[in-house]
């Protein structure tokens, strides 16, 4: 097991221990069983044992809030705490134990529900590392032979994954045949038919029988183990919206300080009066609810296969009004599909072309090839063998097929993909390729214009290609055809001169660049980890395209219920206390009150998880 798998596993198993009730709330519980004792020897008329218990149960219901307090001024940052700290020495000062002590059982309280709510939040994130196994079985001499932790097998070792087994490692078959399910990977449910020699990806399952692959990637570098790194970035970065709500708490604290010393000149210098206003005050919505909503809203972007790596994004990709887009593998399908077959020699008809090109491109890893193959599998076309097949990088592929020689070689005059089958140097057919649109581009594109979205498309791509796709797409989206990567961050550079907040939606190295540079940044990736998803903010686990517009509605939704936390929690706490302020809620009920506040502001935040 890696240092890095070791860490995250430590850090989320301390999360779980918190979420038994019974653990989660000791504190509070502790807290609240003095309150009881002190009302047992209070009615004993043993004052002085009660005031004890008192006093250690306020002491021990604020201890952490105090410490924190008093880590935060050393920094000289300002913190959220001031005000319950107030409330609790006023209450010991007048002598109002029982409020010091509700107090101290709110503030306890509420730290027990932020542990428990994040937990909450962070499960569908606990699972990415759950499923992975830890060890993995090696091969020898044509059999198992015994376990060893991921991170200690080796470059080169021959692993045994039996059928079912999530697949720890990368590496390469070796077995003749098998059969994966990458969906954990790509998000589509697909089942992957692998031959010797492929590429098998960790985090993938074996869903046929038992293989032997060669590892050739260390346990800290694989697949799974960058998607890893990626939620423990996002669980790690800091919120904006934390610091936004820093802001409204210094408004927050000088309103409460304002309407404490009118209440304390307004009722003849009554501190218990003042305890009333300062027991209801309540910064619970800036402390806890806006975390828990935004990472309730990179759980709900994780069940879609989308990993938020910055909690930033989230609050930037709400308030985002332009997006740009590469077009190859992210508008469209970014592999070759066969648009057109032209037969030049009428003694041939379309399936017998494809069944001879199909003969000679099952030997060929060309893309072209597997669109060949694709087409003529889908066509029922007949399946044949070619021999002497000979393969030049960059020229075209020849062999023999039931005693004729054929080859299929690029055509270097034409624009686009195209390549021809020729008989003796005679052509017999052409082949035209283009790059498809995804099925869900179209309705994808046409809700985010519909949100009122500035959309541009920049490809590197020839115009007359990129032409093709605007047609499909519609005319509100603007293109920009042979962009290289420079010309793309030059345009994000100028509309972030304009004022404009940018997110940049690509796949590749080349897009990498703007990705990094764009407010926002977003990668598909069926890789692993590659340039564009080390740039991007937030990443695709998958090709939908309609992942773009899910993401953008989980960061409006998430950032909606966080501002309703806040101001929904400072109103009615300002509204409380101006209701205390006159004498209308005495210091006990204040206290209950504003538990009752915090309570339904957290569950409010909760909301962002669904």
């Amino acid at each position: 097991m890696s240092r890095i798998y070791e860490k995250i596993v430590s850090e989320m198993d301390q999360i779980k221990k918190r979420i038994p009730l019974a653990k989660t709330f000791t504190i509070p519980l502790i807290v609240i069983g003095g309150i009881i004792f002190y009302g047992l020897f209070y009615l004993l008329h043993l004052t002085l044992i009660a005031n004890v218990i008192i006093l250690s149960a306020i002491l021990l219901g604020s201890y952490e809030m105090l410490k924190e307090t008093v880590i935060s001024l050393t920094k000289k940052q300002f913190g959220l705490d001031y005000i319950a700290i107030i409330a609790i020495i006023v209450a010991i000062i007048t002598g109002e134990f029982l409020v010091g002590a509700i107090l101290a059982f709110m503030v306890s309280t509420g730290r027990a529900l932020e542990d428990y709510g994040v937990s909450q939040a962070k499960k569908s994130l606990t699972a990415l590392i759950d499923r992975i196994p830890t060890d993995a079985t090696l091969w020898r001499h044509d059999k198992p032979d015994g376990k060893e932790k991921l991170d200690k097998v080796t470059v080169g070792t021959e692993i045994f994954i039996f059928k079912g087994e999530v697949i720890g490692l990368d590496g390469i078959l070796i077995s003749e045949n098998a059969q994966t399910d990458e969906s954990s990977l790509t998000g589509e449910p697909y089942f992957i038919d692998k031959v010797k020699g492929d590429i098998i990806r960790s985090g993938t399952i074996n869903i046929g029988q038992p293989i032997v692959i060669k590892v050739t990637k260390a346990e800290k570098d694989s697949t799974y183990n960058k998607i890893i790194d990626m939620v423990k970035s996002a669980e790690e970065e800091k919120s904006p919206f934390v610091r936004l709500a820093d802001r409204y708490s210094t408004v927050f604290t000088l309103i409460t300080f304002g309407i404490s010393i009118f209440t304390y000149i307004y009722s003849n210098f009554d501190l218990s009066r003042v305890l009333a206003v300062l027991a209801v005050a309540t910064p619970c919505p800036l402390i806890i609810a806006t975390p828990i909503a935004l990472l309730g809203g990179v759980n709900a972007s994780a069940k879609r296969k989308i990993i938020v790596k910055k909690l930033a994004a989230l609050e930037i990709l709400s308030r985002v009004n332009t997006i740009l887009f590469d077009k190859t593998g992210t508008i469209t399908l970014g592999i070759p599909q066969l648009a057109h077959l032209l037969i030049e020699d009428k003694k041939y008809t379309q399936t017998q072309v494809l069944s001879i090109a199909e003969a000679l491109e099952r030997n060929s890893l060309h893309p072209l090839a597997k669109a060949i193959v694709s087409q003529a599998r889908a066509v029922n076309a007949r399946i044949q063998t070619a021999q002497n097949v000979r393969e030049t990088i960059g020229s075209g592929i020849s062999g023999l097929v039931e005693k004729n020689e054929y080859t299929l070689s690029k055509v270097k005059e034409t624009m686009g993909m195209t390549i021809e089958l020729t008989h003796k140097e005679k052509k017999i057919a052409l082949f035209q390729f283009e790059d498809e649109i995804k099925e869900e581009s179209k309705e994808t594109i046409t809700h985010l214009i519909e949100k009122g979205l500035e959309l541009r498309i920049l490809t590197g791509d020839k115009r007359e290609a990129a032409q093709r796709v605007l047609e499909q797409l519609g005319s509100e989206v603007k293109i920009h055809a042979e962009c290289s990567p420079e010309d793309k961050q030059k345009e994000i550079e100028d509309l972030k001169r304009q004022g404009k907040i940018t997110a940049m939606v690509g796949d590749g190295i080349n897009d990498a660049p703007a990705l990094a540079l764009a407010d926002v940044g977003m990668a598909f990736t069926n890789q692993e980890q590659t340039a564009a998803s080390e740039a991007a903010d937030i990443v695709f686990l998958g090709g939908n395209f309609s992942m773009v517009l899910q993401s953008l509605k989980i960061a409006q939704h998430t950032i909606s219920i966080a501002k309703q936390s806040i101001l929904w929690g400072i109103g009615l706490s300002i509204v409380a206390m101006g209701f205390a302020s006159v004498g209308f809620i005495p210091p006990i009920l204040g206290a209950g009150l504003q538990e009752a506040i915090d309570v339904a502001v957290i569950i409010n935040a909760l909301r962002a998880s669904r």
